[in-house]
C-alpha cells in the first residue's frame, strides 16, 4: 500500500497524547493523592491500586475480542475514539473527587471510581492501540507511526506533569482536595478534544476479518511464543517506569525538600517533582525521535537489549548522587539520559507488537489484532498495578509517615523510609531492566524473520 499521509500520523499521535496525559497523572500522582490528600492508609491505597488495575488488565482481552468483531463504516477500532471519549473525561474527574464522608464510604468511592476509570480507559486504549495494525502493512512505517504516537504522548505528559503542581496551587492548593479536582477538570477537558481530533484525522487502510471462534483466537494467542516473550518485556518496561515515576513525588517531598532552587545562567528556578518529571517527558520525546534510526541500524531486538543495559548502569549511578546543589544537577542530567532511553523503548515495544500481530495472522490465520494489542495494554496495567502497589507497601513496611497530624507536630521520616525511597529510584528499577534483557534475549522475530513474514502476508492479502 502507499505510504500513509503525514496528517494521519499526527492524528494517531493525538490519541495517545490524550491517554498518556491521563496515565502519567494517575501513575505518578495518584498514590500520593490517595495517601496524603484523599486520606487512605498506605496499605489500603496499595490494595486499591493492585485490585483495580488487575481487574483492568483482565478486562483488556475481553475488549480485544469485542473490537476484533466490530464492523462499522469507520472501521473496527477508530469508532471507539469517538464513542468512549465523553465517558473517559467524566470518569477522570470523578476519580479526583473527594467526598466528605467517613473512611469506609470514601474507600468504597475510591474503588468504584478507580474501577470505572480504568474500565473506560480499556474501552478506548485497546482499540486505539490495535489501530496500528491496520493503518499500514510496512514494518518500518509501523515504527514511524509508533514514534509519532509516543512523541505526542510524551508531549502531552510533559505539559500535564509540568503544570500539575502549579495548576493545583492556582485552583485551591497542592495539598487540598479542591486543587486536585479542578486541575483534573482542566486536564480531562483537553483530553476529550484530543480524542476527537484523533478520530477525525485517522483512517484504517487494512481490513482483516476473524474467521475463527473466540476460543480459537485465545488458543492461538497462548500458542504464540513471541507474544509471551513480548508480554514479559513490556511488563518489565512498565515496572521500570512506574516504580520510578510513582516514587518521585515522595522523593522530592522527603529527600529533596520543598524549597530547593537551582540557578541556570542567572535564572533561578524551583527544583520540584513536576519539573523533574516534565524534563523527563521532553527527553522521552528525544528518545522517540531516535527510535526509528537506531532500530533500522540495530534491529528491534538488539535495540531493546542495548537500551535496557544502559538503564541498568544509569539507575545504579543514581543511588550514589549526593543531595547537594551539584548533586541535584547530576540527578537532573541522569533523569534526562534515562528518559531518552525509555523514550526509545516505548515506540519500539508497540512496533514489536505489530510484528507479533503479523506473525499470528500468518501462522494461525486469525486477524486478532485487537486481542494482541489488548495484551500489550494488559501488560502495561499489570506493570502499573504491581509497581504502584509495591511502592506503597514498601514505604509502609519501612515506616513511612503519612499522618498529617504527626508531620505537623514535627515528626520526621525514619532513615529506613528514606533509604527505601532511594532504592526505589535506583537499584530496584535497575534490577527490573536487567530482567528485561534476560526475557527479550529469547525473542525470535529478528529483522530477517519480520521481512519474510511481511512478504508472505502481502502475497496472501493480494489473493484474498
Amino acid at each position: 500500500m502507499a505510504q500513509a499521509k503525514l496528517i494521519e500520523k499526527i492524528g494517531y499521535g493525538f490519541g495517545d497524547m490524550s491517554t498518556s496525559t491521563f496515565w502519567k497523572v494517575f501513575s505518578y500522582y495518584l498514590p500520593i493523592f490517595y495517601s496524603n490528600i484523599f486520606g487512605l492508609s498506605l496499605v489500603d491505597a496499595g490494595v486499591l491500586v493492585l485490585v483495580t488495575r488487575i481487574w483492568d488488565a483482565v478486562s483488556d482481552p475481553m475488549m480485544g475480542v469485542i473490537v476484533d468483531r466490530t464492523n462499522t463504516r469507520w472501521g473496527k477500532y477508530r469508532p471507539y475514539l469517538l464513542w468512549v471519549a465523553p465517558f473517559f473525561t467524566i470518569s477522570g474527574i470523578l476519580l479526583f473527587t473527594t467526598p466528605d464522608w467517613n473512611y469506609g464510604a470514601k474507600l468504597m468511592w475510591a474503588y468504584v471510581t478507580y474501577i470505572m476509570m480504568m474500565t473506560v480507559y480499556t474501552a478506548v486504549n485497546v482499540p486505539y492501540g490495535a489501530m496500528l495494525g491496520v493503518m499500514t502493512d510496512d514494518t518500518n512505517e509501523k515504527t514511524v507511526f509508533s514514534s509519532f504516537r509516543m512523541f505526542f504522548a510524551y508531549g502531552g505528559s510533559f505539559i500535564a506533569l509540568f503544570i500539575w503542581e502549579p495548576l493545583t496551587n492556582a485552583l485551591g492548593g497542592y495539598m487540598s482536595t479542591d486543587g486536585w479536582f479542578w486541575a483534573m477538570v482542566c486536564v480531562a477537558s483537553a483530553c476529550f478534544v484530543m480524542f476527537i481530533i484523533s478520530f477525525l484525522l485517522t483512517r484504517e487502510h487494512l481490513k482483516g476479518v476473524s474467521t475463527v471462534s473466540v476460543s480459537r483466537d485465545f488458543k492461538s494467542l497462548l500458542d504464540n511464543k513471541p507474544w509471551w516473550i513480548l508480554i514479559g518485556a513490556a511488563l518489565c518496561s512498565n515496572l521500570f517506569n512506574t516504580v520510578r515515576g510513582a516514587t518521585v513525588a515522595y522523593f522530592f517531598l522527603d529527600i529533596i525538600g520543598p524549597n530547593v532552587h537551582l540557578a541556570f545562567f542567572g535564572i533561578v528556578f524551583l527544583f520540584y517533582s513536576g519539573l523533574f518529571l516534565g524534563v523527563g517527558e521532553v527527553a522521552n520525546m528525544a528518545g522517540v525521535a531516535l527510535c526509528v534510526p537506531i532500530a533500522r541500524v540495530l534491529g528491534k531486538k538488539t535495540t531493546f537489549i542495548f537500551v535496557n543495559a544502559m538503564l541498568v548502569v544509569l539507575s545504579i549511578a543514581f543511588f550514589y548522587v549526593p543531595c547537594t546543589p551539584s548533586g541535584f544537577w547530576t540527578m537532573l542530567v541522569l533523569q534526562v539520559i534515562i528518559s531518552i532511553f525509555t523514550g526509545v523503548m516505548s515506540p519500539l515495544i508497540w512496533s514489536m507488537y505489530a510484528d507479533v500481530s503479523d506473525y499470528a495472522e500468518l501462522k494461525f490465520r486469525t486477524a486478532s489484532t485487537g486481542l494482541i494489542f489488548s495484551s500489550a495494554s494488559m501488560a502495561q496495567k499489570f506493570g502499573g498495578a504491581i509497581s504502584g502497589a509495591a511502592v506503597l507497601w514498601l514505604l509502609s513496611a519501612f515506616g513511612y509517615i503519612t499522618d498529617a497530624a504527626q508531620l505537623e507536630a514535627g515528626a520526621v521520616q525514619p532513615e529506613s523510609a528514606l533509604m527505601a525511597l532511594r532504592w526505589l529510584m535506583s537499584f530496584i528499577p535497575a534490577a527490573v531492566a536487567a530482567l528485561a534483557i534476560v526475557v527479550v534475549w529469547f525473542y525470535p522475530l529478528t529483522r530477517k524473520r519480520v521481512r519474510e513474514i511481511t512478504n508472505e502476508l502481502k502475497e496472501i492479502r493480494a489473493i484474498q
